[in-house]
Order: C-alpha cells, then structure tokens, then sequence
C-alpha cells in the first residue's frame, strides 16, 4: 500500500520534475508555463504490467483482490479515492478530447459493486446524463496506483473538450504513455497497476456514505450511482494507492490546491487579459482570491462573477475575494490590508442568492444550493468615484538595496 505520495509541497514539487525544494509559487508559476505546450498527444504503448492478471465476470470479488481498509473512523465503508475514472460521451464517443478522466470516490459496496458519487458539475456527470436520457448503461474504467501526473489532471477542472492526457503530456513535457483497455477499449494509463472496467447502471441509485470529505465534515449518506465491475486486470503484487482526507491540510490539499489555482487563472485570463494572479487554495477552491487590474468601475466585480461561472466555479467558488493588481493574493498579510483598508460593506460586498454549489459544502441549504459572495477589495475607479484614496505609501527605489545590504551584512556577523 502506498499513501500520502502529493502530501507535501517537496512531493508535489517531485511529481512535476522539479527540485524537492522549490518554492510553491514557482511550483505554480512553472504549471502555468508548462500548460502553454497543451495539447500533446499520448504516447499508446502496448504490453502494460497491468495486463498480467485478468478476473471475469462473478469470479471477480474486490476484498480479496484489493488490501481496503477504512480511511477514517466514521466512513460507511472502505473507499477508493484516489482512482481515476475514465469515460467517454455516449454521443460524441470517437472525440479524444471528450473523453473524460476524473477522481471520484467510490465506495466498495460488494464483490464486483461499487457506489460512484458523480458531482453534477462534473464531466462523467454529463456523460451519465446523456446515457440514462438513452436508457444506457455508462461504461466506465477505474485506473488504481497512477503515476502522480495523471492524478494531478483527474483533479484539475479543464474544460469539456479538453483531454487530459493532451494536458498531462503538455505538463511532463513529452508524450504521456497510455494503453487500451481490454473490455471498454478506453485509452487508459500504461503505467497503472489495477485496471476495473463496467458500467455505472442506469437510473440505479442506492445510499452511499457517509465519507470523511476535504470540507472536515463527514458528507453524510446520499443516493449515489451504482457500479457494477465486469473485468479486473493487474499486475501481479500490485501497489494500492489511497488518499486520505478529513480536515485540512491532507494531501487532497497539496493535490488540488496548484491544480484548481492554474485552470482558474488560465481560463480568466484568455477572456480578461487585466487578470494577474489567482490563489484558490484554500479547501478545493471554495474560497478563491483573484488580483486584476481595472478598465473601468465595477470591472473587478464583473471578473469575480466569471470566476463563478468557470468549470470549476460553479460547483466551488463561492466567495471571491477581488485585490488589486499590486496586492500578490498569495501574500496572505497583503490580502488583509487590502480587506482591512479597502472595503466598504455597504457597497462592496456582492451577495447572490440560490447559486449552485456541490453537494457536499457543508453550509449549503439544501445540499447543493448557496449564497455566494463577491468581496471587492479594490481601489475603485471612474466612473465609481467612491472613498477618498490618496496617494498609496510605496518603498523608495533604493530601499530593496539596502534591505538586501542590511540582510546580507547581519548574516555575515553570524
């Protein structure tokens, strides 16, 4: 068994190339340079390891293939959660691009049946949304113990038509390895070590849950879809990966915090160039702290409110906190003066009522529907002529210089 592999910013650093000790900012900086090379296409290999053992149909039973256990105290059952699911749309099922490889969790409910939580705002949501509008069944596959490229994109929000082993190749820098798998025929990771393939049941629905969830609060029992499993393939003395999450920081924070900052960023800034930075670290990107310069008054505003309306957005980002384009939103001192000096809660402060929000955000009434809120801790300008700002209080050009002297003077007495 192996856990806890992203669950720290060296590990994290390691899974993208990069020295243990890099910063996260330049962890941060280098994904984004790294998602310019998008798309390159896989590299199909045959002959995967994963390939040496093979279960059919009832022979196939879970408990004795896979070593579960219980991740925390009050789960429901044994989870998989850090398995990647691929699945094709049912309508457009030869477009590469829509197929879909995501992180879902699953509970292990029998031998060959798992239950699936498919948020509504994800990819293998709509796909199950065209198959049960059919009367199908949804073939899926589940990829366990994968390399942490191919993790990092089943977390990462991309846009429908966005493949994201075209994106995991654009971040390792070279054609990302993947195979076919037996039963579905999907496009699957080379590299993985066990390889479930069925179908998510139509219109079959049963209680999964309750599950510890990266919120801090166990998520409670809901009806969720159900999995049947019709082949099982794995290498022989396979690697079971788990994740585990409860109240942050756990690895899924290490995992998503880079992964839903970038596709935010990126997205924004192709549709508004003023935007500068976006940090949504902080508990899946329910919070999200966006830096922008301004074309006009309420242009801040206008960027908080596409942020929420992003893949991702709509089912997390629920407060926006906006800041200027000198305000770094990673620095977190810096974000509170801007808060702190900058807004007036009489007009500042934009709440929007009955808004879409998973499921599992603990605040939402009922499940799935929120307020959201749009903090504008921005400098207004023209036409907004609100406050009286004068001119901000900034550094002479020689004072780093002589910081840097200072610093580098004390040192040297040590």
């Amino acid at each position: 068994m192996a856990m806890n592999t992203i669950g720290s910013w060296q590990n994290h650093a390691i899974s993208l190339g990069l020295p243990p000790n890099t910063p996260v900012k330049k962890q941060i900086d280098e994904f984004i340079r790294r998602w310019d090379n998008f798309p390159i296409a896989p590299e199909r290999r045959a002959n995967p390891a994963w390939a040496q053992n093979t279960v059919d149909g009832d022979e196939i039973n879970l408990f004795d293939i896979l070593p579960l256990f219980r991740l925390n105290d009050g789960d429901g059952g044994f989870y998989l959660d850090k398995a990647c699911v691929v699945s094709r749309d049912p309508l457009d099922p030869d477009n590469f691009g829509k197929q879909n490889v995501g992180i879902y969790r699953m509970e292990v409910k029998g031998k060959r049946k798992l239950g699936l939580q498919p948020v509504p705002m994800h990819d293998i949501a709509l796909h199950l949304h065209k198959a049960e509008e059919r009367g199908e069944d949804l073939p899926i596959a589940i990829t366990l113990g994968n390399d942490p490229i191919i993790t990092l994109m089943g977390a990462t929000p991309l846009k429908y038509d966005q493949s994201e082993y075209e994106m995991a190749g654009a971040l390792r820098e070279s054609s990302y390895p993947s195979a076919t798998a037996p039963l579905t025929c999907f496009d699957v990771p080379w590299g993985s070590e066990v390889i479930l393939e069925g179908v998510i049941e139509s219109r079959k629905r049963e209680i999964e849950g309750p599950f510890g969830e990266f919120t801090g609060h166990y998520s409670g029992g809901r009806n969720m879809t159900v999995v049947r499993i019709d082949k099982v393939s794995y290498r022989t003395r396979p690697i079971f990966e788990s994740l585990y999450l409860g109240m942050p920081w756990t690895e899924i924070d290490y995992l998503m915090g880079p992964a839903t900052c970038v596709p935010l960023y990126q997205q924004l800034k192709a549709e508004f160039p003023e935007v500068q930075a976006v940090n949504a670290m902080y508990t899946h990107g329910l919070l999200a702290i966006i830096s922008t310069k301004k074309r006009y008054g309420g242009f801040a505003r206008a960027v908080g409110l596409r942020a929420m309306t992003t893949p991702h957005g709509l089912g997390y980002v629920k407060m926006v906190i906006m800041v200027d384009e000198d305000v770094d939103p990673f620095n977190l001192p810096q974000v509170m003066w801007a808060l702190s000096s900058k807004v007036n809660p009489s007009g500042d402060l934009v709440q929007l009522p009955n808004m879409s929000v998973l499921e599992l955000d603990p605040g939402s009434s009922p499940a799935g529907i929120t307020d959201k809120l749009i903090i504008d801790a921005t400098t207004p300008v023209a036409p907004d002529n609100r406050g009286h700002y004068s001119q901000p209080v900034v550094d002479l050009p020689e004072t780093k210089a002589w910081a840097e002297k200072l610093t580098a003077m004390l040192a040297a007495r040590k």
